[in-house]
């Protein structure tokens, strides 16, 4: 239902009733998230698959089909299943109408990951084309729909192929604009759903995804062996799964699932892995340890199976369900009970891992106890400055804010755009000010260049005013629990010294924050180099090779603008570049690679290996610009 209010005037004809696919196209962020161009990993687009494809995991989770087939050719996306196939009878009533689907019996999907019957609707709704076929028992049924409204629906025919479903999809390019899919940001995606489901096959374009070991897997590809203390503890009982370890790095890195899905801001089941694992720790050392010193530099990863899972949002990103299953244990309880037993149990019968973790903790104690009296004084300085400190312009909606009761979905979608713009110098923070958003973009101004933390020891955070407050302003001394944003974009001039200053900041929250770029939360603002514009039309050009196509389209000698920095950009022509066309980029590790060699490599001494890789850079960027 939406209400409409022209000027002063409110009566029954300011009332009108929407159908499921206007109400999906209108609020699309209500259900899959942000609609951006496929630059971040949480955009729609990889929504809409992530969407058809829990339906297939939900038919394998339940022993029908044990491959699942993804093609994805320039736009088009193609998914096929091999498991039961939708009753052909009901075929178009499953992609369309909203309520209508198997999760609602319990019976038939007791653990499954979507139980509201929305999913693939919005996969039809956000498409300008969808077409579903249903394989069952030597009979196909095919419907095909255009931005949610039923083209064609084909007549029952004969089959020769196997039971399942195949859907086909090109999402819409009215809602999803200049966007492209990254296939470094689906990989991930199916190897999360591979850790969770041994033994499951995924062929994507013809790569093979397939995990024998579970989470012992995800995590030996979410680190490198020798950062880790000790070897991963890996245990496995009825709906739950862990892996835990630790390593050299600061704060928590917690990958946590529920049914197979992801939830990127963790919820009850992390917050219960989080304080479970505490208490087993404090029981099994018979030592009251500090919570933070047990936890910080763990690497684990936690999967549950719970009946008729309750999300904070439509995009599953954050777990509500305070229960495993009506009238059963709580979620605390539950986890609790499985690390009271498994972990206890291993950590006796492995003494040696249970003394590296020891020696970890005890470590954290040491390191924390000598930080307490500089964290002190840091803190009061910290307070002090925000009373009447310009650096940090703030928003009006947090990532970690409570949703009122009231429109509660909206307001998690506003929390998902919630953005912290990092930025240097007056003159670019105020033209960023003047043009943001708000409600979700907030500002924060550096003064000069950071210091290079590669080396340092974490007192650097609490020593330096500059980093001190950034970490005051992102709210993550204790982690990623309460991050205030979901987005930290690094806005620098595109020239050597941006470049420098970029590094820098990304050399800081790699050595003490990296959770915070492993849960992919950092990016980099792209401004365009040029504008091109002649009396009928204007064009923002990103790079050289941009800027000649620009120039052939316009002709005759158009004007051509180089702006050298941020704060060239007028307010007016800002507000077009980090506004829903926003151009990012995603800082993401890898892997392969440990965050120390990484550092050490850009950060520490000059080499004759990153003098090499600079040359080869400017070859490359010389070629572009050349041809």
């Amino acid at each position: 239902m939406a209400v409409q209010q022209i000027g002063n005037e409110y009566d029954e004809s300011s009332i009108r009733s929407l159908d499921w696919r206007e109400h999906i196209r209108l609020r699309p962020g209500m259900y899959i998230g942000k609609t951006g161009d496929g630059a971040a990993p949480d955009d729609g687009i990889y929504v809409l698959l992530k969407e058809v494809l829990d339906n297939c995991i939900d038919e394998y989770t339940m022993g029908y089909g044990r491959q699942i087939e993804i093609g994805i050719t320039g736009k088009m996306v193609t998914v096929r299943d091999y498991g039961r196939g939708i009753p052909l009878g009901k075929v178009v009533d499953v992609v369309s109408k909203i309520n209508t689907g198997a999760k609602y019996d319990s019976k038939a999907f007791q653990k499954s990951v979507g139980l509201n019957g929305v999913g693939t609707k919005a996969v039809n709704a956000l498409s300008q084309h969808f077409r579903v076929t249903a394989y069952r028992e030597g009979k196909q049924k095919t419907a095909e729909f255009e931005r949610g409204v039923l083209l064609k629906e084909h007549k029952e025919a004969a089959s020769k192929e196997s039971n399942g479903t195949l859907v086909e999809f090109l999402p819409d390019d009215q809602v999803f604009r200049h966007f492209d899919f990254k296939n470094e940001y689906i990989d991930n995606l199916l190897w999360n759903y591979c850790f969770l489901n041994a033994g499951l096959q995924i062929f994507f374009n013809g790569k093979k995804f397939v995990s024998k070991n579970g989470l012992l897997d995800l995590l030996e590809k979410k680190t490198t062996a020798d950062e880790l203390r000790y070897p991963i503890i890996h245990l496995k009982g009825e709906d739950i799964e862990v892996a835990i370890s630790h390593n050299n790095d600061y704060g928590e890195d917690i990958f946590s699932f529920v049914n197979g899905q992801y939830t990127t801001q963790g919820g009850t089941h992390q917050q219960a892995f989080r304080e479970a694992y505490v208490k087993v720790i404090r029981d099994f050392f018979k030592k009251d340890y500090e919570a933070s010193d047990i936890r910080t530099s763990i690497v684990a990863a936690v999967s549950v199976r719970v009946q008729e899972p309750v999300f904070e949002s439509q995009t599953k990103t954050k777990l509500g369900s305070v229960t495993v299953f009506e009238g059963g244990p709580t979620m605390k309880n539950f986890i609790l009970d499985f690390l009271a037993k498994e972990l206890d149990n291993f950590l006796h019968r492995n003494l040696s891992v249970a003394d590296a973790l020891k020696k970890r903790i005890e470590q954290n104690e040491r390191e924390r106890k000598e930080l307490a009296g500089i964290k002190k004084l840091a803190n009061e300085r910290a307070k002090k400055a925000n009373l009447h400190n310009k650096k940090l312009r703030d928003c009006r909606v947090h990532l970690n804010d409570d949703p009122p009761a009231k429109n509660k979905e909206e307001f998690i979608a506003l929390q998902n755009q919630s953005t912290l713009f990092i930025t240097e110098g007056d003159s670019a923070s105020g033209s960023i000010t003047k043009s943001r958003n708000v409600d979700t973009q907030a500002v924060f101004s550096l003064r000069g260049k950071p210091l290079n933390s590669f080396g340092l020891s974490k007192k650097v955070v609490y020593e330096n005013e500059e980093f001190n407050l950034l970490q005051h302003a992102l709210n993550i001394e204790d982690g990623l629990e309460g991050l205030r944003y979901n987005q930290v974009i690094i806005a620098t001039d595109a020239d050597v010294d941006g470049s420098h200053i970029r590094l820098l900041l990304m050399t800081f929250f790699l050595q003490f924050f990296p959770d915070l770029v492993k849960h992919e939360h950092v990016y980099i603002l792209e401004t365009p180099l040029f504008r091109v514009r002649n009396k009928q039309e204007t064009i923002y050009c990103y790079d050289e090779y941009e800027k000649k196509e620009a120039v052939k389209k316009l002709g005759s000698k158009p004007e051509i603008t180089r702006f050298k920095g941020l704060g060239e950009i007028s307010p007016e022509e800002f507000s077009k570049f980090i506004g829903p066309d926003m151009r990012k980029q995603i800082v993401t590790i890898n892997n392969e690679v440990g965050i120390h060699d990484i550092l050490e490599f850009y950060m520490g001494k000059n080499t004759p290996e990153r003098q090499e890789k600079i040359i080869e850079n400017l070859r490359i960027e010389l070629d572009i610009v050349n041809n």
